[in-house]
């Protein structure tokens, strides 16, 4: 949501937090609470856990809200929860009104939820399958749930030549060999590889006219936004502010990705991606063509990316980036690399090989 603050100044107002507006939180039936502590989750939006006599609460403030917008999200959350899926519905005030509002400002609660977070790669096989089952049952329901998406065929596709211009652009700001810092040789390679990629496979573009199961969608289904209890089971699926709508097969693999993903050289964890993908066909079935179509376009707009290169030279991501950038770089480079192995390994569940006897698949030896 747009807005004209800066980060150290949003910074500055969350550290400087005492609470909530006086009285709203009387506008709940909450009983009396006992206090707001604020939380610093780095969105931008100030939010609190709020304690009570009956229970603890997430309060989270929006500014300038999108009425229409967070209605919706409010209904669709409300709808999951209802359909017994692990989603948070919003609590309703006394007027009955999920988004309240004072001063100009926006405000919801929801129940405090328990849990923790993961990352994919300590899940199991089985959890990873698990999960995969989880999010098909989500798109099930939001198929259900929510209005028709229009299905859209034109998707428009990154240029190769457009990401090899910035590159060029990027590295005659990098100081030559010899002449900077380390800091800035890393950046210097790490940009030539980049080139040499998109020059490698400037003929691998993928198509810009595609048919595709589209509808409703998460928007950002990965290891930040998934509660576990203590048995290993999903208990939350947060970040329903993302909520969209696109190819389903585009956020099966944009999460694969994202759950799965080394950050180092060793790329992707293919067996724990087969197994999360077979658990989603079993929920929602798409097919062996969308599932690849969608593993091509997802390798090729991370090939074609080079914001992360050109935010880490400059200081937007941190003083000099992050183990996230270097994540993001290596798997390029290795997903380029095995990008053929890639696909078959996204569409192994919708093989008869994986139909009929899942057992036979190692990742569960």
């Amino acid at each position: 949501m747009p807005t004209s603050h800066s980060a150290e100044e949003r910074g500055a107002e969350q550290s400087a937090d005492t609470g909530p507006p006086p009285r709203l939180l009387g506008r709940w039936e909450i009983g009396a609470a006992g206090g707001a502590d604020p939380l610093h989750g780095g969105s931008g939006r100030r939010s609190w856990r709020v304690r009570t006599a009956a229970g603890e609460y997430f309060l989270r403030e929006h500014d300038r809200p999108d009425r229409r917008r967070v209605l919706f999200q409010h209904a669709v959350t409300t709808a999951l929860d209802e359909e017994g899926l692990p989603v948070l519905a919003p609590l309703p005030a006394r007027a009955g009104r999920t988004l309240v509002t004072s001063a100009g400002r926006g405000y919801v609660l929801y129940p405090w939820v328990g849990g923790r977070g993961r990352g994919g790669l300590e899940l199991t096989f089985g959890q990873c399958e698990a999960l995969g089952e989880l999010l098909g049952r989500l798109h099930e329901a939001l198929d259900r749930l929510t209005p028709p998406v229009q299905q859209s065929l034109l998707v428009p596709t990154p240029r190769a030549a457009a990401a090899s211009a910035a590159v060029e652009e990027m590295l005659r700001d990098v100081p030559g060999d010899g002449d900077g810092t380390d800091f800035d040789a890393l950046t210097g390679r790490r940009l030539r590889e980049r080139r040499a990629l998109l020059a490698e496979f400037a003929g691998h573009q993928p198509p810009e006219i595609e048919v595709s199961t589209v509808g409703h969608l998460h928007g950002a289904f990965d290891a930040g936004h998934l509660r576990y209890g203590g048995s290993g089971n999903v208990t939350a699926v947060l970040g329903w502010d993302g909520l969209t709508t696109g190819p389903v097969a585009g956020e099966v693999v944009r999460s694969a990705a994202r759950l799965f993903a080394c950050d180092d050289e060793r790329g992707l964890d293919l067996d724990r991606v087969a197994a999360f993908v077979r658990g989603h066909r079993s929920a929602f079935p798409l097919d062996a063509g969308q599932i690849q179509a969608a593993v091509h376009r997802e390798w090729w707009e991370r090939l074609c990316d080079v914001a992360a290169l050109r935010n880490r030279y400059l200081g937007d991501g941190g003083e000099h980036g992050d183990d996230g950038d270097r994540g993001s770089a290596a798997l390029v480079a290795w997903w380029s690399a095995n990008l053929d192995r890639t696909l078959d390994a996204f569409a192994a569940p919708y093989t008869a090989a994986f139909t009929d006897a899942p057992g036979d698949n190692p990742a569960y030896g």
